[in-house]
């Protein structure tokens, strides 16, 4: 084949770097917006990076991996039930919060053992359990006392400002590390495996494609990043209650912001976070009916952008800022996408083209 009819495979656009250099733009000046936003604002952020971590965790277990879990808040509770253990045992609060994401994906690898068994409803009612279970064993701990809790108040001897801005700041770095790890390993052929395997689990495993080590790796990596968001989430709000971490909720959110999103995309998981972040601070207080508005966006958004807000301007306008695939153009075919990341035919289908 001569070099003029090799085909030309695309890991990135002129757009998509151009989004790289935004990006870190964007994270440097979230990292000195304490100094000028309130009180109240920097909590608020705190929170949206907490929800961009959960979104896009189980967005590359279900998205990616097809693992499509209803009780990854399992390790949201554990992740801030650890970080409270730690800190009573004498940790620095804020290095608990760290290692009590540590011993949380310690925990995940003997539970993916037997989880990662079980298929499609399975592994997700398997999940809900496992979360019910662990839910009720908590609440058996003194320290916890049962349902009314406890609170991390080693935090207690720094003072709210620096509480409140030392928070931020690791919760904007949390996120920060968790989608550069991510964003690395869907780009490589653990990536590719992981899409493989989503897509049919018994050709991967046909091709060499080690189907059960790369489930594990995915399963512990969302638990680790799962279980961060809860040590944080403990850190914003002090208090530990177990009804409150490990309510089905929180699974209910990361579904609703990887759905309103767009599934098994990068950028959509950012999205997905950023818009119930919005109906969260705008609708929040509306109680009941802010739950049932939720439920209903949910529902529009499955029946009519099944794809997700992301989803959908990447299928109708080739639109990649943050591209893990990558794209095989032939010279001369005048529907191959072009440098700029727009295309009239938008669909990327190089996922099933890499080599695992």
């Amino acid at each position: 084949m001569s070099a003029s009819t090799s085909p030309v495979i695309e890991r990135g656009t002129a757009t998509s770097r151009i989004a790289a250099v935004a990006v870190a733009v964007i994270i440097a000046l979230l990292a000195i917006a304490p100094q000028f936003l309130s009180a109240g604002a920097v909590d608020r952020m705190t929170a949206l990076f907490i929800y961009v971590i959960l979104a896009a965790m189980w967005n590359a277990l279900a998205g990616f991996g097809g693992l499509v879990s209803v009780g990854q808040q399992v390790f949201f509770g554990l992740g801030a039930y650890f970080a409270i253990r730690l800190a009573d045992a004498g940790l620095n609060p804020f290095a608990s919060l760290f290692v009590s994401a540590i011993v949380v994906g310690v925990v995940s690898v003997p539970l993916s053992l037997f989880m990662l068994r079980l298929r499609n409803g399975e592994f997700a009612i398997g999940m809900w359990v496992i979360a019910a279970l662990t839910h009720l064993l908590v609440n058996l701990d003194r320290l916890v006392q049962g349902e009314t809790g406890t609170s991390l108040i080693s935090l207690n001897v720094y003072d709210a400002g620096t509480r409140r801005m030392t928070i931020y700041w690791l919760a904007l770095a949390s996120m920060t590390a968790l989608l550069a790890m991510l964003f690395g390993l869907l780009r490589g052929s653990t990536g590719a495996a992981i899409r493989a395997i989503r897509d049919n689990e018994d050709a991967a495993a046909s091709v060499g494609v080690r189907v059960t080590g790369t489930k594990r790796l995915l399963f512990v990596l969302a638990a680790f990043g799962i279980g961060i968001a809860g040590a944080l989430w403990l850190a914003t709000s002090i208090t530990f209650q177990p009804k409150t971490y490990f309510n089905v909720q929180w699974t209910a959110y990361m579904i609703f912001m990887v759905l309103v999103g767009g599934i098994g995309t990068f950028e959509g998981a950012i999205l997905g976070a950023l818009v119930f972040f919005l109906i969260e601070t705008w609708f929040g207080g509306a109680g009941v009916w802010y739950l049932i508005g939720l439920g209903a966006t949910a529902v529009l958004f499955s029946l009519f952008l099944p794809r997700g807000l992301w989803g959908t301007v990447e299928e109708r306008f080739g639109l990649r800022l943050l591209p893990v695939g990558y794209r095989v153009r032939l010279p001369g075919n005048p529907t191959a996408p072009a440098d700029d990341g727009t295309a009239p035919s938008p669909r990327q289908t190089t996922q099933h083209q890499e080599k695992a």
